[in-house]
Parts: C-alpha cells; structure tokens; sequence
C-alpha cells in the first residue's frame, strides 16, 4: 500500500536534499534535487501535474530520471520512495543524548550561505532554519581576506545587510517567530586585529572571530593573537579555537597550540562565548579544553558551521558533547532569548 504524502513536489524534493545533507551525502546527490525543485518551482502545482500526466516532467532543465520520479509520486499525493528511504536512513535523532541541551536551544550562531563558500542561498537557510523551529539564525558569511571562501568586502556585505532586510521583511509575512540576524565570521588576523572595519562591524548583531590561517603558529603568538580577539568588544563568540580537524574529505589536521588557560580566562571576564563547534569533522574545543572552558567560568555558544542547509540540524552534536560535560544551559548563549542575546552581543 502506497503512504499519502500531502507536502507537494518541490517540498519533497527540499525534504530529500535536506536528508541527504543531514547524513552528509555527496554534495553532487544534494545538487541534483534542489536543482529541480528550483526548476518547478515557479510552474505552480497544475502545471507540475499536467506535465507528469503528460510524461514531459523530464523536458524541464534541472529535472532528470530520478527527480522525475519523486515528483511524479508526490504530484499524485504519494509518498516517494526516495524520500521515504532517506527518512529511514537520516531521518531519526543524530545522537543517542544531548536531547535537553538540544531542546533548549533557540537559533544558531554560525551560519554560511552561498555569498561565501556556503551551497545554498541565503534565503534557503533561513526558510531550512525557520521549519527546524529556530526563533533566530545568524549569517555568518567569512571576511575578505579568506579569498579561498569567497570573503565578503565591505561593499558586499554592505549589500548583504539589505538582502537580510528583505528576507525578514519577506518571513514577517509568513510567521513573525523568526529573524535573521545579521552577522559575520571574521578572521582573527596574525596581529590579533580583526579582518573587517569597525564601522561594519558595529552594524551587525553577532560576531564570530575565527583564526583560518598559520595555524601552526608559535604558541606564544597564537596565545597574543587570540587573547586579543577575545578581549575586542566587537567580539561575540571565539570559533573553532583549535581549528582541529578529526576526519572528513579534507583529511585530518592537529590543533593549534596556545595557552587555552589563560585564552579561556580572558574570554570569561569579557563574557566572549567559546563556539562548541557541532561540525563532526571539528569537534572542536577538544573534550579537554572543552572542560577547562567550563571550569573557567566560560560562556559557550553551540553552532552548526552550517555550510548547507541539512547541515544546520548538526546541532545535535554540540548538544551532546554540551549535556556530557555538564554546562548549565544558561551559560549557552543561544538558548537565550533572541532581546536576551542581542544585549549581550551589543553592550553599548
């Protein structure tokens, strides 16, 4: 017996990228059903309809045998059996605990999209994050100077800011339970100075300062660099302190050296949030400093480093590694209301 399936084509197609992402697929598998579900998008239901009844589903560009097939069952009101598969395979809890941390959770704090070397638009983020039930979600494209990642200038996330402006206007009319925050992962550069003005600093709401280059540096001078960043008032969280890498396609990479005592120290009394990275790939603090962190008195922020939209529900990673060293769930800074965060994030 077939499953009734009521969400549409193109939702179906979402549903299966997402999944897809979640379970850290191929990204080129990813492509192939946000592809088509942009490529029906703007034909409407009766035309999506028309055209499977027709058998010219496939004459669409971006629309191949595979998609076809989704959106031809979800067309009549039948569950796909891709989607059904994936929700199987990927659809479950990512962790057997964190399940308190994880419900205490309001939004997210770092985020990239495809103005950077993020995959996806910006507004594909924010509609993935909304329907995860998120009350906030920060963008967090990187800064100039990381030109392997696409950096933003200061002209184009000037340009950003108005997109983000529109996407909220646009989600207001939807559900006015969700925001967009406006925000950005600046490089801690080699002196300890941040790679983006002051003035577009002071215009957004959150900011995650992050070391991307010689990560090999001395000890002593990658101590100087990040207790710098820590101590800057236009710093909100330190990200991936390590920059250790664990596994994944990039290989593995050994983590900075630096005195995380007196880093931790330093971020605790000017309340800069140490990021518990939920990448698996990072995992980042280690478990160790991760511990020490906390014993310092140290604010944290779990965030996704979504690079994709599946990739925001990465979440339940950090609140795992959150619950099993027991960090009161006030001293993250995204389980906070979203007037709570934005005064800690912008003192004045």
């Amino acid at each position: 017996m077939v499953e009734a399936y009521d969400g549409g084509p193109v939702a179906a197609l979402r549903r299966i990228g997402f999944l897809l992402e979640r379970g850290r697929e191929e990204t080129y598998k990813v492509k192939a059903y946000r592809n088509a579900a942009a490529a029906i998008l703007p034909l409407g239901d009766d035309e999506v309809r028309a055209r499977v009844e027709a058998g010219t589903i496939q004459e669409i560009p971006g629309v191949g045998a595979s998609t076809a097939k989704v959106i031809a069952a979800a067309s009549r009101g039948e569950l796909p059996e891709r989607l059904q598969v994936l929700e199987d395979e990927h659809g479950g809890p990512l962790t057997e605990g964190g399940q308190a941390v994880w419900e205490a959770l309001r939004g997210d704090l770092h985020s990239h999209s495809d103005w950077s070397d993020g995959g996806s638009p910006i507004e594909e983020m924010a509609f993935t994050a909304m329907e995860l039930g998120h009350e906030y979600q920060v963008l967090t494209d990187h800064s100039p100077r990381l030109t392997v990642a696409n950096g933003l200038s200061v002209e184009r996330l000037r340009k950003q800011l108005g997109v983000v402006d529109a996407v909220n206007e646009h989600l207001a009319q939807r559900d006015g339970g969700f925001t967009l925050l406006k925000g950005i992962e600046v490089d801690i550069l080699d002196d300890g100075s941040l790679d983006q003005t002051d003035e577009m600093l002071d215009r957004l709401d959150v900011r995650v300062a992050s070391v991307h280059s010689k990560l090999k540096m001395d000890r002593a001078d990658m101590t100087k660099r990040m207790v710098m960043a820590v101590r800057n008032p236009r710093v909100n969280v330190l990200g991936h302190c390590t920059g250790r890498m664990v596994m994944g396609a990039r290989g593995t990479r050994a983590q900075s050296q630096f005195d995380a005592r007196r880093v931790f120290t330093e971020a605790a009394k000017h309340d800069t949030a140490i990021e518990i990275n939920s990448r698996p790939e990072r995992r980042d603090p280690p478990t160790d400093l991760l511990e020490l962190a906390r014993d310092l008195g140290c604010l944290f922020s779990i965030d996704s480093d979504a690079h994709a939209p599946g990739q925001l529900d990465f979440l339940w990673y950090g609140a795992e590694r959150a619950e099993a060293a027991g960090i009161d769930p006030d001293r993250i800074v995204n389980t906070w209301p979203q007037d709570r965060l934005l005064a800690w994030a912008n003192p004045g």
